[in-house]
This record gives structure tokens, C-alpha cells and sequence, in this order.
């Protein structure tokens, strides 16, 4: 059997998606409480994904949210990875409240829930890194999947990572806004 390249290239990103989401799930979580989710998409829920970062951008008068959903067009898959946001109950004053019931009163996010993501969002971006994935780290992403309510309810931030196999970098020229 023969597999061309378009083929084989692809297939290696949604591999890659996968250990990466496996990556998000392993990573340290504080207390060793678990509030991190993933999702993978492609095809037609990578273009929902797009619309909803083009009306924010559109809406909002935020045109990087535009540009990233290019971005997201030009990749193979999206690896969204989001986190809940309650208390550790450590009461530890790192979110800026005086403890967690005021944090939780107040509205706050958890700052130990919030590093928890970015360890398991940095975790699997080098994991893409070590497969040699074109990657890029995307908050419009991530806010465009929580305003679609791809994730439950629970999940309240979000990050989004766009994985290409493609000749070029589709993010090396990204223009600033």
C-alpha cells in the first residue's frame, strides 16, 4: 500500500494532537486535583471554531481574533485544552483575595487552577515541539471555544493550539496588530 504525503503529514498531526492531549492530562495539577479538559478538532468543527473567532473579531473590533482564525484555517487540527477554575481550599491569597471563600464570593479564579493550565498547555505545546509540529499557542481560540460551550459548563479558560504540517510555518508570518 502507499501513502502519499498530504496523507501520512496530516495523520502525523492528529497523532501528534493526541499525545498532546495526553501530554495536557499528565502534567502537574496542584493538590493533585484534575480540572483540565481537551478537545481535538478538524474539518467542520475547525470552521465552527473559525466563524465564532471571526464574529468576535468582527463584533468586538478585535482583528487579531481574524487574523488567528486564518491561522487556525491553514492547520490540520486544534487542540483545545481547558481547566475549571474552583479552589484548592489552601487559602494560600495567591489570586489576590484573602481566602478562597472571598475568591469564590468575589468571582475570582483560582491562580493555582490558571497555573494548572498553563503547565498543561506549555506541557503540550513541547510536546508538538518534540514531534516537530508547526504549533502556536491561541487565546482567541480558547475564547472562541467557550463562547461556542464546546466544553461543560465547569471549563472557564481556555487556550487553543493550532498543529500544521505544511512547508511553511503558517504562523512565521503572522502580521502584528
Amino acid at each position: 500500500m502507499k501513502y502519499e504525503s498530504g496523507t501520512t503529514e496530516k495523520n502525523a498531526a492528529l497523532h501528534c494532537a493526541e499525545m498532546m492531549a495526553a501530554a495536557a492530562r499528565t502534567a502537574p495539577k496542584a493538590c493533585g486535583i484534575d480540572l483540565v479538559d481537551t478537545l481535538v478538532l478538524g474539518d467542520d468543527d475547525k470552521s465552527a471554531l473559525t466563524t465564532a473567532m471571526r464574529e468576535i473579531g468582527t463584533s468586538e473590533d478585535r482583528p487579531f481574533f481574524i487574523r488567528d482564525a486564518g491561522n487556525i484555517d491553514a492547520c490540520h487540527y486544534v487542540v483545545l485544552i481547558g481547566a475549571g477554575v474552583k479552589s484548592r481550599g489552601l487559602n494560600c491569597g495567591l489570586c489576590g483575595t484573602e481566602n478562597c471563600a472571598a475568591a469564590h464570593k468575589a468571582g475570582v479564579s483560582c491562580a493555582l487552577a490558571v497555573n494548572d493550565l498553563g503547565i498543561a498547555v506549555g506541557s503540550a505545546a513541547a510536546t508538538a515541539m518534540d514531534h516537530r509540529i508547526d504549533n502556536r499557542v491561541l487565546f482567541t481560540a480558547g475564547m472562541a471555544a467557550l463562547k461556542l460551550k464546546l466544553f461543560p459548563d465547569d471549563i472557564k479558560v481556555c487556550f487553543g493550539i493550532g498543529l500544521a504540517t505544511k512547508g511553511k510555518n503558517v504562523f512565521f508570518d503572522r502580521k502584528p496588530l
